[in-house]
């Protein structure tokens, strides 16, 4: 089987016909767009460059402190974005807890999947480490989102029936049982109802990518069952984490439900 084909940069340059196309639309329909999808256009292409001469870099020159640092990069960023896109201000207790069940959760499902799923040596290879890394926790990234906006709506919108079942005699755990699994709840779907249509409604991009370089659909289809089922785990340990301590951030010490 031959390898993938290297597209030219008018080739590159064809598919950006696309991105026209999308702006001649919002600008019939009159929808203010424009500037939002060029941004995300540019930038999307200049890091993209950024990353792929960064990977050369790493992937000739394979470090532990390369991997590691990296992660860490994506990690951050990871939790960054996860802040800005909140909806609702958050205090500084909840942004910890966030940052901590990132960290806890993707961190332990990397290591296991790498390590023990696919078992890479070194264990720093960055071939399979950022890459793969990077799925899982871009998945995370949003499943915890979700599981956030929807955690704080809970709490905003349903106060009164936390604070009735608080005066009741329940405990913040119980009175905030709803809301909490309602939150784990919205997270997990989107990851499977992504696992439901995969294989008939479309070919994921992992596995479309090692098809194209190259790969046995076999090899390809194994990888993603793999990888699937580790963005599943990391997204349900990730969100349970941040659920399960999140909680606890709208009371106070004496169990009182702290909103303003």
């Amino acid at each position: 089987m031959e390898g993938v084909i290297n597209l030219t940069v008018m080739q590159l340059a064809a598919a950006y016909v696309f991105v026209v196309i999308l702006l001649i639309i919002v600008r019939k329909r009159g929808i203010s767009r424009e500037k939002e999808i060029l941004t995300a256009s540019v930038r999307m292409t200049l890091q993209l460059i950024l990353t792929g001469y960064v990977l050369v870099y790493i992937f000739g020159n394979p470090s532990p402190v390369y991997t590691i640092a990296v992660m860490a990069a994506m990690e951050t960023f990871a939790v960054y974005t996860i802040f800005k896109r909140s909806k609702k201000p958050l205090s500084s207790r909840l942004k910890k807890v966030i940052a901590l069940s990132m960290g806890t959760g993707t961190i332990a499902t990397i290591f296991y999947f790498l390590l023990v799923v696919v078992n890479i040596r070194p264990w720093y290879d960055p071939q399979y480490f950022i890459p793969l890394g990077g799925m899982l926790i871009g998945n995370s990234m949003t499943g915890i989102s979700l599981g956030i906006t929807k955690l704080v709506d809970g709490m905003y919108e349903q106060k009164h029936l936390v604070e009735s079942a608080l005066m009741l005699g329940a405990t913040p755990k119980r009175a905030a049982k709803d809301i909490v699994d309602g939150a784990f709840d919205s997270a997990i779907i989107p990851t499977i109802n992504s696992m439901l249509g995969m294989g008939i409604v479309f070919l994921p991009g992992m596995m479309t990518g090692q098809i194209l370089s190259g790969t046995s659909p076999l090899v390809a289809i194994k990888y993603q069952i793999a990888i699937m089922l580790g963005i599943l785990g990391s997204v349900a340990l990730t969100v349970i984490l941040f659920v399960q301590f999140g909680y606890k951030t709208f009371f106070n010490q004496e169990s009182q439900l702290d909103i303003n």
